[in-house]
């Protein structure tokens, strides 16, 4: 997911604040990992990284994620985001202050 932050008034296009599979998508796109990948494979290259889950910038260790996947072996990049969708989203929802926080962190005031 990326969401772009409010704008500060300039003409210049702002860039996007990537959470959740979407800021692991670009942390796998520049690492030296090739699928098919084992789960221990993912946590030798990646598991010390933080990764938000969230707009505000809140993050999580990805190996806590993996721990919460069951699948072992993933074919491909497109497989791992996929079974990793679902745990973050569920760890975003309840860690969030509910859908008025959730706007409010959307609105540039």
């Amino acid at each position: 997911m990326g969401v772009r932050p409010p704008s500060s008034g300039d003409d210049e296009e702002p860039d996007s604040i990537e959470f959740g599979i979407a800021a692991i998508d670009a942390r796998l796109k520049d690492a030296d990992l090739s699928f098919p990948a084992t789960k221990d494979d993912v946590r030798a290259e990646l598991g010390h990284e933080r990764i938000p889950y969230d707009v505000n910038g809140n993050d999580v260790p990805l190996s806590e994620m993996l721990d919460r996947v069951p699948t072992t072996k993933f074919d491909s990049r497109q497989e791992l985001l996929n079974q990793l969708h679902q745990p973050f989203e569920e760890y975003r929802q309840n860690r969030s202050g509910g859908v008025v926080a959730q706007v409010r962190s959307l609105l540039p005031f």
